[in-house]
């Protein structure tokens, strides 16, 4: 679908193009892969941070990015693999999605809109993977480490899937706390792209697992002026976002084009950000605006 040599009319290019009588003299030709560069810096910079980005299009491996295999923290991005590792133990009979899981007053952490309504109860292990996905509760998602083999065994389910690079250590709230060179709880945005795809479109899951996992991305409640904001209303996102609440805002997804074009997978994570939480957001949202228009020629 998407490749370099495709697409010279994308937002920018197309007017470079366009004004270039003959086109011929144009040398060597300006690419949706040099619009996008060019755009992405343009959103780092204004950030003061680092900003990651991994675009994958499933149909045709195509794949693009800006700091694209450096570590940055996942933040509660993690909680993507966390849900997908949860589906393959049902997937192989060792849970049930109905078994009860008992939400005790000590289980609670900051950002908990889902479990601090039934401390002292139970909730699913559906529900618990619905409350991480969708509305990001923390105590959610260390209630379920412990039905993966805690981070420990994320991770050895990330290498079983092929992801060589993404590891989980530490539990919520620890697992937000970066300091450069240290790869505790770090992905590549590189890396969860196709970690993306792995789970979203192959067969690392059972059909209806995959659906599920699929439908909870599409269903999140905490992404609306990230990634989803770039968006118009004939594209199609699932997403999971990450923060720690200070310089670091996360978001990864897959997107569906307008006119049955294949999904993409786009993952973008800011770190080191000097602007407040809502300009954290827009630089998100402007990487997804770029992507579209590159898409419109």
């Amino acid at each position: 679908m998407l490749n370099r040599r495709q697409f010279l009319y994308a937002t920018g290019a197309g007017v470079l193009l366009a004004a270039a009588k003959p086109a011929r003299a144009l040398t060597p030709a300006v690419t949706v892969d040099d619009v996008l560069r060019a755009r992405w810096a343009e959103i780092e910079r204004g950030t003061g941070g680092r900003l990651g980005i991994g675009l994958l299009d499933s149909a045709t491996g195509w794949h693009i990015g800006q700091r694209e295999d450096e570590r940055f923290p996942m933040c509660s991005t993690f909680k993507f693999v966390l849900a997908a590792a949860v589906l393959q133990r049902v997937d192989q009979g060792k849970l049930t999605l109905a078994q009860r899981v008992k939400i005790h007053t000590a289980d609670m952490l900051a950002h908990a809109p889902v479990t601090e309504r039934h401390v002292g109860g139970s909730l699913s292990v559906a529900e618990l993977c619905r409350a991480t996905m969708i509305y990001s509760d923390n105590p959610a998602a260390n209630l379920l480490f412990p039905l993966v083999g805690d981070p420990a065994g994320l991770t050895a389910f990330l290498r079983g899937i092929g992801d060589a690079h993404t590891r989980s250590d530490r539990y919520e709230p620890e697992m937000n706390r970066f300091a450069a060179g240290d790869p505790r709880d770090t992905t590549t945005p590189a890396a969860m792209a196709a970690t993306l795809r792995t789970l979203l479109l192959g067969d690392a899951l059972q059909p209806a697992s995959r659906k599920q996992l699929t439908d909870w991305m599409i269903d999140n409640r905490t992404g609306d002026d990230c990634l989803r904001a770039g968006l118009t209303r004939e594209w199609k996102i699932g997403d999971k976002t990450g923060s720690n609440g200070t310089d670091t805002r996360n978001d990864i997804a897959i997107l569906w084009p307008p006119e049955g074009r294949a999904p993409l997978l786009l993952t973008t994570y800011l770190n080191g950000a000097k602007v407040d939480a809502a300009a954290r957001d827009a630089a998100l949202k402007a990487v997804a605006v770029a992507v579209r228009e590159s898409l419109a020629g």
